[in-house]
C-alpha cells in the first residue's frame, strides 16, 4: 500500500531505527525488564475517553488464567481498559525478584501466575472514588534463565501464547512457570490523547496535557478494504484526514513494530505484541494507535521490583476507537431492520455505538431497539467457551 507515511514526516530514523534492532537480549544486564500492554478507550463526541462497557464475554484467555470472582470484568465500565500487559525478565542466572504494580484509579481484573490482587472483592463505589488504586503483587518469584519451558496449554485457540514468542527467561513462582506476568484490568481515568471526529469526516487530535502527541497511526477497515496513515507529531494538535481504503488484507504489522522497536522493546517482544493484537487492532472499524507517554505509564501503573533492575523499558499502545457517522448509520439501519449479524459485528464496541443511535430518539422509539440490543448482548454473554 502506498503512501502510508504522511510524507511531511519522518516516522523513525535510519539511525533509530537500527539502535533500536541492535538491543538483543543475547548479553543482559544483571537483570533487564521489559514491558508492553494496551489501554483501549472509546473517543466521545467531544473527543474525550467515555465511559463504556463491553457488554461482551471474556476474550479467549486460557483457563488457569486467574480472575476475580462472577466475571466482574464483564460488568465494570471504565474509560480505559488495560488489556494484557506483561513483563519479560532477562537475567545471566536465577535471580529471586519481588514485583509489585499499583493500578491508579484502576483495578486488575485477571492475571497468571498467582498472585496476591488488591482489592480482592471489589467495591464499586470504591472504584469510583478519586483516591482508589488496585494492586497486584508477586513475591519469591525466581528468573530462571537455564530452566526447561514447561508452560501450561490448553485445547483450543488462544491468543495468550503469543506472547511466549521471545527470549525472555523463564519465570518460576511456586509449581506455576510462565514466560512472563500477565495482568490485565479496568480504569477510570482520561485518555492523554483526544480524537474527535468532525463533520468533514477529519479527525482532529489533541493532547489533554499540552505537551507533544509523538508517534501515531490512523487505521481504517471498512468491509474488508484497509487504509492507514502513520503520523509523527511535535505538537499538541494535528487533523487528520481519513487514509484511503485500499482492496489489501494486511494490516500496518511492520509499521507498529518499527514503532515499539524504537520506543524500546526487542524485536521479538515488538513481534510478539503485534501478533497478539493482530486480530483485534486490525478488525472493522475506524481507530486511533499511539505510543502512551512514559510518564504516564509511571503514573498509572508505578512499578516496583526487587531488586532494582539495571534497565526497564515500558512500551504501551493506547487504541481509541473512533465512532463515525457511517457506523452510526449502519448500526440503525441493522436495528431498524433487526439484523443481529450486522449487530454482532460491532463486537464489545456495540454499546457506545448504539447510545448514539439510541440518543437521538424518544422513549418510544427506543424500546423495540433496545430489545434487539438486549437479546444480542445476552447471547455474547453467555456465548460458549468461558472458563466456569
Amino acid at each position: 500500500m502506498p503512501h502510508r507515511v504522511a510524507p511531511i514526516v519522518l516516522l523513525v530514523t535510519a539511525s533509530t531505527f537500527i539502535a533500536g534492532r541492535s538491543l538483543t537480549p543475547h548479553s543482559p544486564a544483571p537483570l533487564t525488564v521489559h514491558e508492553w500492554g494496551t489501554f483501549t478507550s472509546v473517543a466521545g463526541e467531544d473527543g474525550r475517553a467515555q465511559e463504556w462497557l463491553p457488554r461482551q464475554a471474556p476474550g479467549e484467555l486460557p483457563c488457569f488464567v486467574e480472575r476475580l470472582p462472577l466475571n466482574v470484568k464483564g460488568y465494570l465500565p471504565g474509560t480505559m481498559r488495560m488489556e494484557t500487559p506483561v513483563l519479560y525478565f532477562y537475567a545471566p542466572a536465577a535471580t529471586a525478584v519481588d514485583v509489585n504494580v499499583r493500578f491508579r484509579n484502576g483495578v486488575v481484573t485477571e492475571w497468571y501466575p498467582s498472585a496476591r490482587v488488591a482489592p480482592s472483592a471489589l467495591d464499586l463505589s470504591a472504584y469510583r472514588q478519586p483516591q482508589f488504586e488496585g494492586s497486584i503483587s508477586w513475591s519469591g518469584l525466581t528468573v530462571s534463565p537455564d530452566a526447561a519451558p514447561g508452560f501450561l496449554t490448553e485445547p483450543g485457540r488462544s491468543h495468550y501464547y503469543r506472547a511466549r514468542d521471545t527470549d525472555a527467561a523463564p519465570l518460576r513462582l511456586g509449581s506455576q512457570t510462565e514466560k512472563f506476568l500477565f495482568y490485565r484490568g479496568v480504569g477510570l481515568f482520561p485518555s492523554p490523547i483526544e480524537a474527535r471526529v468532525e463533520p468533514s469526516g477529519q479527525v482532529t487530535v489533541r493532547t489533554s496535557s499540552g505537551g507533544p502527541i509523538g508517534d501515531l497511526l490512523f487505521f481504517a477497515n471498512h468491509d474488508g478494504r484497509i487504509g492507514y496513515r502513520v503520523h509523527h507529531a511535535a505538537g499538541s494538535k494535528l487533523a487528520l484526514d481519513p487514509p484511503t481504503l485500499e482492496d489489501e488484507a494486511d494490516g500496518p504489522g511492520p509499521e507498529l513494530e518499527q514503532l515499539l522497536v524504537a520506543h524500546g522493546l526487542y524485536p521479538k517482544e515488538a513481534a510478539a505484541m503485534v501478533n497478539t493484537w493482530r486480530d483485534a487492532w486490525f478488525e472493522e472499524g475506524t481507530r486511533l494507535f499511539y505510543l502512551m507517554p512514559p510518564a504516564m505509564v509511571d503514573e498509572v501503573l508505578p512499578l516496583a521490583i526487587r531488586p532494582a533492575p539495571a534497565s526497564i523499558v515500558r512500551a504501551f499502545v493506547g487504541r481509541i476507537e473512533l465512532i463515525t457517522p457511517d457506523a452510526v448509520q449502519k448500526l440503525e439501519a441493522a436495528l431498524i431492520a433487526g439484523d443481529a449479524a450486522v449487530l454482532r459485528g460491532y463486537g464489545r464496541f456495540l454499546q457506545p455505538v448504539a447510545d448514539r443511535v439510541l440518543a437521538r430518539m424518544n422513549e418510544r422509539q427506543r424500546v423495540p431497539f433496545e430489545q434487539r440490543l438486549s437479546a444480542v448482548f445476552a447471547a455474547s454473554t453467555s456465548a460458549p467457551g468461558s472458563c466456569r
